[in-house]
């Protein structure tokens, strides 16, 4: 089923997790474990990474057919086509079409971090481009990334609005945003684009904390806030102490899911970096208290 038609026929806020192939036997054993206690909570539909330069063009399609086949799950297919010809791009969206996804998430992807990577010539720098191939050519529900506190990359908040409206106007028929730990950065984002006459369903992305060193890693690598409330909050739990960290975070995000969902959001989608344990425990509390 289509994005589209799931939030117009939801009495609920939807929950969706984000998954990404394993790169390792130790790393693929915990992934089915992770697999088998989100699945368990009934998600509405689960997302699934497509790595740098096409990296895990064969894993994320094997994980996308287990979780649709196997799990019975909707599955959005991220498509990141940095540095991917015409010919690679079709080629992997025909496969994904093959296997029956009809959701598409379509973004720029960052080059790979290893070294001798080189660009397709006919490659397509920017998602709005990657938009403007896609759209025609198929019938997929497309949707893009959005970014509360700006693309770390966009000169201003203003000129990533206008990106946005670009994908928008080319066919994106939903976003989903980036994670903020401050929710007063996606409602002025949702400003935004009102005011830049985006009127498709804008999805928030929640990142539970799960360490110190992830949370300041990924802060840095996409431009996220870490805000006082949570330096100040770690500061004050015993040093060392990984099960204190980790029941901070889901107290926190418990509570930014519940001022999301009070503000009519059309659902939450956690960012599970392939863990269970706190996403488990997030949607098991905002359910217990109605929320979900």
């Amino acid at each position: 089923m289509k994005l589209t038609d799931i939030w117009k026929t939801s009495q609920v806020p939807t929950v969706s997790f984000e998954l990404f192939p394993a790169r390792s036997e130790k790393a693929a054993e915990k992934l089915e474990k992770t697999i088998d206690e989100l699945v368990a909570l009934k998600p509405d539909f689960v997302s699934v990474t497509f790595g740098a330069g096409g990296s895990t063009r064969e894993g994320s399609r094997q994980l996308i057919e287990k979780l649709k086949d196997g799990e019975g799950l909707e599955v959005i297919g991220y498509f990141a086509g940095y540095g991917l010809g015409p010919e690679d791009i079709l080629a992997v969206l025909d496969s994904y079409q093959a296997i029956g996804v009809e959701n598409i998430l379509v973004v720029r992807g960052d080059p790979p971090h290893e070294g001798g990577f080189t660009p397709h010539p006919e490659s397509l720098p920017y998602a709005s481009d990657l938009m403007a191939f896609v759209r025609p050519r198929y019938d997929f529900c497309l949707g893009v990334a959005g970014y509360p506190e700006g693309h770390i990359d966009a000169p201003s908040k203003e000129k990533d609005i206008e990106y946005l409206k670009l994908k928008v106007d080319l066919g994106a028929e939903y976003i989903i945003t980036n994670y903020c730990y401050d929710n007063q950065f996606f409602f002025d984002f949702l400003e935004r684009c009102q005011a830049a006459g985006i009127d498709v369903p804008v999805l928030p992305g929640v990142m539970p904390i799960y360490s110190v060193k992830m949370m300041e890693t990924l802060a840095s690598l996409c431009g996220a806030t870490i805000t006082d409330e949570i330096r100040q909050g770690i500061d004050a739990l015993p040093e060392g102490d990984k099960e204190a960290l980790l029941s901070f975070g889901i107290e926190f995000a418990v509570q930014q899911c519940g001022e999301l969902i009070e503000a009519g959001v059309p659902g939450l989608h956690l960012y599970t970096m392939d863990r269970s344990e706190s996403s488990v425990a997030i949607v098991n509390r905002l359910r217990s208290e109605g929320l979900l």
